[in-house]
């Protein structure tokens, strides 16, 4: 059974929640009431992240082996077998189809689109050298999902936000992809850390900026108290304290910096409850 729980990150609940996140900030400025609707989506963030988890493995697990981080992975070590997560993701497709079919036709489609990326993504890092990206759009598609499935609109804030987070999603990934940088040269996996090269700091911070300047106008558009800015406020001086721990570019600061975006999340969501 911990096999399992490890193979969908169940152990490791960080990707979870900064999946949570930018879909709490839509559900909540869509001042969605309906607590069924809500607990979908909260179910939806868990069974995705998890089927995406148990796929990224599926496809890397040639390579996992040699990259310090991943090699203990259940799929990696042999601890499951290919069958055995062949199976646990048909069962998590299956629970968000089941989930899916309580929203309305609109939040399908847009439910289609989020899946297709979920399954091309692990892929990406073999031919692309901007993988995160697509991981930034994976992690965007609550947004306008959520959009679909509240008010059945996409307003200009639903897509200032998809923009926040893909800037906020490629910055923090980048910090992650920092960890494995070394690893990834020697057996040929692109990343954001390696295109970047020594202006990876400098790019992560540029990124930061737009995420945190595009959420101010979300918060102007949106007649959104002071409350709002004052948490806008702490999570930038969270994301100074990112550019200090990644600036010597250490394995366990950079991952300890990818970690921090949790508070990060977390921050502006009090901020969007308080404003």
């Amino acid at each position: 059974m911990l096999a399992y729980l490890q193979l969908m990150r169940l152990d490791k609940p960080i990707g979870t929640l900064l999946l949570l996140w930018p879909t709490l900030w839509a559900l909540l400025l869509t001042k969605t009431t309906s607590i069924s609707l809500i607990a979908v989506f909260i179910a939806g963030v868990f069974v995705m992240r998890a089927a995406g988890c148990v796929l990224n493995d599926m496809a890397d697990r040639n390579y996992d082996r040699f990259v310090e981080r991943t090699q203990y992975r259940p799929l990696a070590s042999g601890t499951l077998t290919v069958k055995n997560a062949f199976w646990t993701l048909i069962v998590l497709l299956f629970i968000a189809l089941l989930l899916l079919l309580t929203l309305n036709m609109v939040a399908w489609f847009i439910a289609c689109l989020a899946l297709l990326t979920t399954l091309i993504y692990p892929f990406m890092k073999r031919f692309i050298q901007l993988p995160q990206l697509v991981l930034g759009i994976a992690f965007s598609w609550s947004i306008p999902l959520v959009y679909a499935a509240t008010i059945e609109q996409f307003p200009l804030t639903c897509w200032l936000l998809c923009l926040a987070n893909i800037c906020w999603t490629v910055a923090y990934d980048t910090e992650y992809a920092m960890v494995d940088r070394n690893d990834d040269l020697k057996i040929g996996i692109k990343s954001t850390a390696i295109l970047f090269g020594q202006n990876d700091k400098l790019i992560i911070g540029l990124l930061q900026i737009i995420a945190i300047v595009t959420l101010l106008l979300v918060g102007v558009i949106n007649h959104l108290s002071l409350y709002y800015y004052l948490a806008l406020f702490g999570a930038v001086a969270l994301l100074f304290y990112q550019q200090w721990l990644i600036k010597d570019r250490q394995r366990a600061r950079c991952f300890k910096a990818f970690l921090n975006n949790n508070y990060v999340g977390l921050l502006i969501f009090i901020g969007f409850i308080l404003g």
